[in-house]
């Protein structure tokens, strides 16, 4: 369930929300008059973010590749590979 704060806490408390995105590791929906304005994030989860991003990326690529006819290699035989080196 998604955590939202209005924008006066980030002033007002900012060592609580400072608290929250570290302990939960979730980010923080600010809103300004009712309505949705900012996310605060903890760096951890920030990076965690765009890693999974640069992942679906990775393997989006990979998928395109296939449907244009590229010939990959079966993923049992590299790990087996890996394990063996």
């Amino acid at each position: 369930m998604p955590i939202i704060r209005p924008i006066s806490d980030l002033r007002n408390s900012f060592a609580s929300i400072s608290e929250i995105v570290h302990t939960e590791n979730e980010p923080v929906f600010l809103t300004k008059n009712g309505s949705g304005d900012m996310v605060v994030m903890s760096l951890e989860y920030y990076e965690q973010h765009i890693a999974r991003i640069e992942l679906y990326q990775k393997l989006n690529e990979a998928r395109e590749e296939i449907q244009n006819g590229a010939i990959g290699k079966d993923a049992h035989e590299v790990l087996q590979g890996l394990i063996h080196s």
